[in-house]
């Protein structure tokens, strides 16, 4: 609602891909499309929204523009395809582009500090990275999309180790898109292909999936099917309504550790799946 279509600086957004806060309430925007690839930041101090909870202000015309940084082009501090986005402590900005296999890190001003990754499968090589998250201990995940596999590095892009390599058995991804780490270390990556999220421990052994459980449908998936005489009808006839449950190519992951909650994306159908984490559990969900 803040911001719609444009191309000039601070004026909208074409393809607008990830979100991160800064310590100083700042809200840092990746827009990948059109002529320039931009990380946008609002000031939302002065009138009180609650950016913690990702109130970005409820009417458009309030946001107060500060800058942008990156353009578009192969040289360094510039974009082609600009994927993830993540802040450090420092409120430095590692920018993730999946074109040019590498991640660069600005700090608050937009000026270029450091850039890593080449194209490749090797230990701190890409193909095609996107999401990108900070543990709670300073560490930094990336996605390696076409490699099948979460890579964990220092702040400095120090490779560390891996999570994850290509398939469908246990502990294996496909195509995966997105990371997030909880306050206990454990690691959830969203397994595009697969249908699913996959669980790692800190030290990288798989423990568990997730495959979707929302056994009801969205507010506005109901109101769809209910103003549809017809679509009432085919339901009706359906046995099982198990696929309709499962999660369909989820896209983004995130955890928020204030309510112990892991939140799933799930894109296809139009919803997010939200798993409450239990301290002291010993057998999963048989489903899972």
């Amino acid at each position: 609602h803040a911001m719609g279509r444009g191309a000039a600086s601070g004026m909208g957004f074409n393809s607008p891909n990830a979100l991160a806060l800064s310590s100083d309430n700042m809200v840092y925007v990746l827009n990948r499309g059109g002529e320039a690839v931009t990380a946008v930041a609002w000031n939302r101090t002065a009138r009180g929204s609650r950016v913690g909870k990702f109130d970005l202000g409820r009417q458009a015309g309030e946001e107060e523009f500060l800058m942008e940084f990156g353009r578009s082009g192969n040289g360094p501090g510039e974009f082609v395809w600009a994927a993830g986005l993540a802040l450090d402590s420092q409120d430095n900005a590692y920018v993730t582009d999946e074109w040019l296999n590498r991640v660069q890190v600005f700090d608050r001003a937009g000026n270029l500090l450091k850039e890593w990754g080449a194209v490749g499968s090797g230990e701190g090589e890409f193909d095609g990275p996107s999401g990108i998250v900070w543990d709670h201990e300073g560490f930094l995940y990336v996605v390696d999309h076409k490699n099948h596999r979460v890579q964990k590095f220092t702040a400095n892009g120090e490779y560390l180790a891996r999570f994850g390599s290509f398939g469908s058995g246990r502990g294996q991804l496909n195509h995966p898109t997105d990371v997030t780490v909880d306050p206990d270390g454990d690691v959830y990556i969203c397994d595009w292909v697969n249908n699913r999220v996959q669980a790692f421990d800190a030290s990288g052994k798989f423990f568990t999936s997730f495959i979707g459980d929302a056994r009801q449908l969205t507010k506005w998936s109901q109101m769809v099917v209910q103003t549809n005489p017809e679509a009432v009808k085919r339901r009706r006839e359906v046995k099982n309504f198990q696929m309709e449950w499962r999660l369909a190519m989820p896209l983004g992951i995130a955890f928020d550790a204030e309510n112990k909650r892991l939140l799933i994306l799930d894109t296809q159908r139009s919803r997010i799946q939200i798993y409450n984490k239990l301290n002291g559990y010993s057998t999963p969900a048989k489903n899972l």
